[in-house]
């Protein structure tokens, strides 16, 4: 997200590689939805499972062969995340799936995107060790997301959906961690 404040930013491996160890396990996500510039809402509830990926492992050599990154280049960490999401007023399935994430250097390189089933890179950066901010774009639209991780039980997230520097759509989230790995 953008802030005023000057806060210094990190694309640090080591950091990254600890913020999605530390988002490992399974949580319950609470969501709510607004869409711009109505606020017209939608809340979901959705159980999220994230497991950490090491360098070599099998996701993230598949991942950088689909973005067509040398074989001499390996992906230095990552997270593999499933989620299945049930719309929290009528009980009707959302939807369900999973991503593969991948760094390098200040990129995440990811299998799908929110919006598309076609691998996309985001930027990123930590601008502490317990906040991940992302930026996505593709198709004409920006996807900008924070993550923060709030002691061990708690993370909250927040994304925000613009198109032609128009937003869209703003999504927060409060998910409780509900089994460790």
């Amino acid at each position: 997200m953008t802030s005023p404040l000057k806060l210094p930013q990190t694309c640090d491996d080591s950091l990254l590689a600890e913020f999605f160890t530390e988002s490992a396990g399974k949580w319950r996500s609470e969501r709510r939805y607004y869409t711009l510039p109505d606020g017209e809402t939608k809340e979901v509830v959705s159980t999220i499972t994230s497991r950490f990926l090491n360098v070599g492992c099998d996701e993230l050599l598949d991942l950088a062969r689909m973005h067509g990154l040398p074989d001499s280049v390996s992906l230095t960490c990552g997270a593999h995340v499933f989620w299945e999401s049930t719309n929290s007023v009528t009980g009707k399935k959302e939807s369900h799936g999973s991503t593969v994430f991948g760094a390098l250097g200040s990129l995440l390189y990811r299998d799908r995107g929110f919006a598309t089933s076609k691998p996309v890179t985001a930027q990123y950066y930590l601008p502490n060790p317990k906040t991940l901010c992302l930026r996505t774009e593709y198709n004409g639209s920006v996807f900008e997301e924070e993550l923060k991780l709030i002691g061990s039980k708690y993370r909250t997230r927040q994304s925000i959906i613009s198109r032609a520097g128009e937003q869209l759509m703003i999504g927060q989230y409060l998910e409780k961690r509900i089994e460790s790995p």
